[in-house]
């Protein structure tokens, strides 16, 4: 990579929500001249949402930094294992070790409130819209139907399946930790930030920072792509 040229982005959603979740951070980055993609994948199977975001990886240049959110973060812990992926950027989200999967690394603190507004019908797991609050509860009224609105479900098993890799322990990774998150425990995002020793930052929001709080995530992945850049630059010099 040539030191004018900057590291692409791609996004992973989680468990309720698509692409547009980033909706608020696409543009500025595209502005920046960042490639920017977001993996769509169906959340039919762990492996299967991994594999979507190799696939996303192959549509936009190299090297590239891989944003998960909540559920996503599942998603890049395996699929930056891959050459292509040069940093991580987590935002409140899961970071499962090689020997758990997402809901075991959930099970390790105490369940969030948002589980007390699910349903499981026809083998998927559905967020109600009573749960829209313990979810995003710091947007407009607006935005949070949106949020409802757009949200995906998942297979009921998604979170017992287990994918090989664990990037973040041979990636350079930034941890946003929402102090206020009733989705994914603070205290599980705190633990994750520590244990793959990533420069962290915390910030009064919901588990949806990047949409109640966009300039802090925008900051957070301009700083892992500029370090990523400058490595690149120096290993070129």
């Amino acid at each position: 990579m040539s030191p004018q040229n900057k590291p692409s982005i791609v996004f992973c959603h989680g468990l309720w929500a698509d692409g547009s979740c980033f909706s608020k951070l696409i543009p500025a980055l595209r502005a920046d001249g960042h490639e920017v993609i977001a993996a769509e994948y169906g959340l039919d199977s762990a492996q299967g949402d991994v594999d979507c975001t190799l696939r996303a990886l192959g549509r936009v240049s190299s090297p590239a930094i891989l944003v998960g959110h909540s559920y996503g973060g599942s998603v890049i812990t395996a699929a930056g294992t891959d050459d292509r992926v040069a940093g991580l950027v987590y935002i409140a989200a899961l970071a499962p070790d090689e020997d758990e999967t997402s809901q075991g690394q959930q099970d390790k603190f105490p369940a969030t409130d948002v589980f007390s507004h699910i349903e499981v019908a026809d083998d998927r797991v559905w967020l109600l819209r009573s749960g829209v609050d313990c979810f995003c509860g710091d947007l407009t009224a607006d935005e949070k139907e949106t949020v409802w609105a757009t949200a995906m479900s998942p297979i009921a098993d998604l979170f017992n399946q287990k994918v090989d890799g664990v990037a973040w322990r041979t990636k350079p990774s930034a941890y946003i930790v929402a102090n206020n998150d009733h989705t994914v425990n603070p205290e599980l995002e705190r633990f994750a930030a520590n244990r793959m020793d990533a420069t962290t930052y915390d910030v009064d929001s919901s588990h949806v920072p990047m949409l109640s709080h966009p300039e802090l995530v925008l900051d957070v992945i301009r700083t892992s792509a500029g370090a990523v850049q400058g490595t690149a630059a120096g290993a070129t010099a």
